[in-house]
């Protein structure tokens, strides 16, 4: 599960800039996660917990904002929603598509005191 290291780099970032702020905990951090970006979102929030023990995150509540994948048929034009099992596009059926959204793996807010 890789979901594990990455939420241990998701608490060692907001740690860090936490500290850069003086904070003395996190009281929340906002993430999104792209459903194209191959991370499981339930798999993140299962872990968060465990890797802020002993952390100025420790008791603190993970937002996770899902973002949908969008993309664009270099053939067509057509924006269409991506998604894990659709690799086509909707409109002409070209498999020439450009990934507009969706890969997103990233720390947006906290909320400090």
């Amino acid at each position: 599960m890789h979901e594990l290291g990455i939420t241990r780099s998701i608490v060692e970032i907001a740690e860090e800039n936490a500290r850069r702020q003086g904070a003395q905990r996190v009281l929340s951090v906002t993430i999104e996660i792209g459903d194209l970006a191959g991370v499981i979102p339930d798999s993140v929030a299962f872990c968060y917990e465990v890797c802020c023990e002993g952390t100025l995150l420790a008791g603190s509540e993970l937002l996770i904002r899902q973002v949908k994948g969008k993309g664009r048929c270099r053939d067509c034009g057509a924006d269409i929603d991506l998604d894990t099992t659709t690799f086509n596009c909707s409109t002409c059926g070209s498999y020439a598509l450009e990934r507009l959204q969706g890969e997103e793996l990233r720390v947006i807010e906290m909320e400090i005191e």
